[in-house]
């Protein structure tokens, strides 16, 4: 059997995106270890084809090469292959360091001596969607149709719920983060105005920076069935919180990704970023997306810009999508 360490990327919702590889690799009998980030490692925990989740104690920025080599000497002979997921020089170090006999990565970040199996990294615009440029360092054909799947033992999830005081399909989850910036931030009044039209409990879900954020949502709001838990939560029991939502409403984010990997109903809203390049891979995901609405007037000639902040200073891509329009879309 194939021994093979999977590099991770640092972002929850890339994590998500890199599990039809894994599925791809486990299918052909390989046996996967995971090397993440302790904030992304609940990711890959709720993928059952993975057997081990090697948390590394690195933190962001610089390249760390003591405690790099250290965990090196660690995992020494006891991998065939690497597949490193980020596309940065720091990421492939520990696979070489380690030995690790055939490792395979894309080409960026001056790391040609570091990979034994290098892909074309394709240019900025020319990039697949990002299922399907984790799926290609598996060196199979035919990506298009991969879709990633996160499972939770049940037990585990009535056991995070209940020490939410939350019951399976009780509530409906807005998560209005984008660690990216504001120009993937649908506006807080307008998730407070979409709470207030909602007739199930509302649980706004978050990282601690975002707590703020949905305490401007709860003061807008006129309801008063709402939860604030952002900052409240582990990253799995908010896997569990969203695992078992009647519904979830969120902006391009991590949070997004991780509710089409359970497959949950969901309006996922789009602004600076693209729905061609990282979409919620579910079919029971709605995207809005002024952009591809021939309706919308002017259009948006500037979309997708992936700028953090808006550069022409109206963030209509966001502005403009109204409470009413998402609320057509969601399962009530």
């Amino acid at each position: 059997m194939t021994r093979a360490l999977v590099i991770a990327p640092q972002w929850i919702g890339d994590a998500v995106m890199t599990e039809p590889l894994l599925a791809r690799l486990h299918a052909r009998g390989e046996r996967l270890a995971v090397g993440a980030l302790p904030w992304v490692a609940p990711v890959y925990r709720a993928m059952p084809q993975v057997s081990e989740v090697i948390e590394f104690p690195f933190a962001h920025g610089g390249l760390q090469l003591r405690g790099r080599r250290q965990l090196a000497r660690q995992v020494h002979d006891r991998f065939d292959v690497a597949y490193i997921c980020p596309n940065s020089l720091k990421s492939a170090l520990l696979p070489f360091l380690a030995g690790i006999p055939k490792r395979v990565g894309y080409l960026g970040e001056a790391r040609v001596g570091l990979l034994t199996h290098r892909l074309r990294n394709p240019a900025k615009g020319q990039r697949p969607p990002m299922v399907a440029f984790y799926s290609a360092l598996s060196g199979e054909a035919d990506l298009t149709h991969d879709r990633p799947h996160l499972q939770l033992a049940s037990a585990d999830v009535d056991a995070n719920l209940a020490a939410l005081g939350l019951q399976r399909g009780g509530y409906c989850v807005l998560a209005p983060g984008a660690e990216y910036g504001p120009a993937k931030r649908w506006p807080t009044r307008h998730f407070a105005a979409l709470a207030d039209q909602l007739a199930l409990p509302v649980v706004l879900l978050g990282a601690a920076k975002e707590a703020e954020m949905c305490a401007e949502i709860m003061r807008s709001a006129t309801t008063a069935n709402i939860v604030n838990l952002a900052g409240k939560t582990t990253l799995a029991q908010a896997l569990s919180v969203i695992c078992a939502t009647k519904f979830m409403m969120s902006n391009d984010s991590g949070l997004m990704h991780v509710g089409a990997g359970f497959g949950v109903p969901q309006v996922a809203i789009f602004g600076s970023s693209s729905p061609l390049h990282t979409p919620p891979l579910n079919a029971a995901a709605q995207v809005l997306w002024l952009k591809s609405d021939p309706a919308y007037q002017p259009a948006l000639d500037c979309a997708p810009c992936f700028e953090r902040v808006c550069p022409l200073g109206h963030t209509r891509c966001l502005n403009d999508i109204t409470p009413a329009m998402v609320r057509q879309h969601l399962p009530l």
